[in-house]
This record gives structure tokens, sequence and C-alpha cells, in this order.
């Protein structure tokens, strides 16, 4: 019974309160998303249920093992991934058809689509937690050739990926960046390294998008950029003035929120058809329908998220336990900054769903492996401290 109670103790509660929040909320918006008529006979909010129900299974699943485990894992999910970005790649139309435009998805009879990527953010970030512990452990005395040595292994273990995803998926691409970014902050590297790398980077996008709004041919011909990539540019400056396909999602889904106002006109009562409301803009419907009150209640449970995993990463004594936690702050953080951004046209269309609110089994499935991880690292957290020092379930 003791040992019960302490295995109790040790479950982390907090979150699971969280995420039972979140499939409330997501259950309620997707109801309403697909009332409108726009999907048919299609059941989305069945599937998504089963998809919280799957994803249930795997934090189960995940509690199993703990942050040494993982570490031994973290190079075989990751070689494992990018396999499946290089399948995904050559497979034939019949098993990877091409979506508008891009090839970025498996699909499997009966189940449904799979999307790699998803799952390669997790296993990006176990790999980049173990290279930098790894190379801390090797390297005692710190100095600006180590560093530079980290920063190299880094940028090769992300680059791998990033550069299989990043001509099919540029939303996913920015989020394995912003991975990237976060775990690089907190592994110590030398801001002497970091800053000029930063101005580097910051004047290289000042450059581009000046070259977008300016002078797009330049883009065009020596970076074989697509045209329709600058239209989601355009369309998010000035999406009156532009008739694509994704201004028309930016000028419904403004007309949707503002049309909420303060408290919104209530459940399953949205009236404005926002495309792909069920998925990418599904803010669009809670602001709608919830208006400012009902928005700011799900960022607010964000910010609560964001700041148990914060407590999480400060409290582990694990270095792999804290760079793991890093990288899903960013990927979270980067994920809701933008669904939310680009919805209120703050931030271009990039088809980044919202997290544990939009529909989709891949999506749903890689953040409950991240917070999986996170359970872990707290459920295991006494097997790696002496008795005198304070526990992360007190």
């Amino acid at each position: 019974m003791d040992t019960e109670i302490k295995k109790a103790d040790r479950f982390d509660w907090t979150l699971t309160l969280l995420l039972f929040l979140f499939f409330l909320i997501s259950c309620l918006a997707i109801y309403s998303a697909q009332s409108t008529g726009q999907y048919g006979e299609r059941n989305f909010l069945i599937m998504q249920v089963f998809w919280y129900v799957v994803g249930a299974a795997i934090v189960l699943g995940s509690i199993l093992f703990d942050s040494y485990q993982y570490r031994k894992l973290a190079w075989v999910l990751y070689g494992f991934g990018i396999f499946l970005l290089i399948l995904l790649a050559v497979a034939p139309p019949s098993i990877a058809p091409e979506r508008n435009g891009s090839k970025n998805w498996f699909v499997i009879k009966g189940i449904g689509t799979i999307q790699p990527s998803e799952f390669v953010k997790i296993f990006l970030i176990l790999a980049l937690s173990r290279a930098v512990a790894a190379h801390h452990e090797k390297y005692i005395e710190k100095t600006l050739t180590t560093d530079l040595l980290l920063l190299l292994k880094l940028g090769l273990i992300t680059g791998v990926p990033l550069g299989l995803i990043v001509i099919e998926d540029l939303g996913t691409a920015l989020v394995i960046m912003a991975i990237l970014a976060g775990v690089i902050l907190v592994s110590g590297i030398s801001w002497k390294i970091i800053l000029p790398i930063c101005s580097v980077g910051a004047s290289f996008v000042a450059l581009i998008f000046y070259l977008v709004l300016n002078k797009p041919e330049i883009l065009e011909k020596y970076l074989l950029v697509e045209t329709y990539q600058f239209n989601r540019i355009y369309s998010w400056l000035d999406p009156a003035n532009h008739s694509s396909g994704s201004s028309f999602h930016l000028l419904q889904s403004l007309k949707a929120i503002g049309s909420g106002l303060i408290s919104g006109k209530g459940f399953s009562n949205g009236v404005v058809y926002v495309p792909e409301a069920h998925t990418d803009f599904i803010f669009s419907v809670i602001g709608e329908e919830y208006g400012f009150v009902g928005g700011s209640v799900l960022i607010g449970l964000y910010f609560l998220l964001i700041y148990h995993l914060i407590k999480t990463a400060l409290d582990t004594n694990e270095p792999f336990n804290t760079y793991v936690c890093t990288g899903i702050i960013c990927m979270i953080t980067f994920h809701v900054f933008q669904n939310v951004g680009m919805t209120i046209q703050v931030l271009p269309i990039t088809g980044i769903p919202l997290p544990f609110i939009s529909y989709g089994g891949s999506s749903l499935m890689g953040n409950m492996f991240a917070m999986g991880l996170v359970y872990s690292i707290r459920y295991h957290h006494r097997n790696y401290m002496f008795s005198t020092e304070k526990s992360l379930s007190s």
C-alpha cells in the first residue's frame, strides 16, 4: 500500500489536469467546427477522442522508461526518424500522396494519415539532449574550441532532418529551428559565439524579407523558391488585395475572431466559414464562439503548461532531462505563438497546428509522447536524488 501511495505521489497530476482541460476544449471546438457542414459526414470528434486515448496509452508507456533508458535510445529513435523521412521522400504516391504541393504523410488504410515529422521533432530533442550532455561529460574544461565543437555537433544533428523536411514543410522546419535555438541557449555555449551567429542570422532574415517584398525574382532564380511561398507573405501583409488561398483563410479567420467580441456567440453558434477550422484554424472557432475571454483562458492554460515544464526543467538534477524539457518547451511555445499569431495576422500562415487542440492524430501523438517524457522525468526523479533533497512531487 505504501509503495502504491508513493507511486501515486510521483505521478504528475498537475500535468494530467492541464491535458484533460485541453482535451475538453479540443472536443468542444472540433464539434463546433465540423457542424458547419463543410466536411460532410466525417466525424472528427470521434477520431480526436480516439487519438487522445492512443495518446494516453503513449504517455503510460513512456513512464515505463527512465531518463537513462531514453538517453540510450536517443540515437536509435533519431535514426528511425531519419529513416522514415527518407522513406517518405522515395515512397510511391499510393503510400505517400502529394497534397497541396507537399509530400508529408503516409496513408495507412483503416487508420488514416501519419506525418513522420511530428515524431521526428521529439526524436531530435532526445538526440540533441544526449549530444549536449555527453559533450559536457567529455569536456569538463570549457573553451571556445569546445563550444564551437558542440555547436557543430548540434548543427549536424539538426541539419539532417531539417534538410529532409524544409522543402516539403516550412512550418515544421521552423519548429525544428526553434528547438535547436532553445537547446543551444541552455547548452552553455559562450555568448561570444552565439551573439555573432544571431546577428548574422537576423541580418540574413532581414535580407530575405527585403528580397521577397522588392526583388522576388532573385530568390526564384538563385534559391529555387516557389512563387506560392511568396504569396503567403503578401497575403499576410495585405490580405485584402491578394486573392491567394491563404489570404482567404486569413480574412475569414479575422472575421470569425473579430465577430466573437468579448464573450463570443456561444457554443456551436459560429456562423463564419473558415476553411480547415478543425485543424490549423481551430483558434478561430474558439475566438468566435467564446470571444476574447475564451481565447485568453486557452492561452492562460498554455502559460500554465509552459510554467509547469519550466519548473520541471529547473527541479530535475539530470542535465539530460533539463535539455529534454527545454526542447519540449520551445516546441510547444513556438507552436502556440505561431498558430495563434497566424489566425490574427500577427504572423504569416504556415500550417502549424495548435497543440492538443487542433484535430490530427500525428500531431497529438507526437505532443503526447513529449508529455510522456515529462511524466517520466517527474515519476523517476527520486531514483536520482539523495533522500535529503527535495523531490519533484513535493
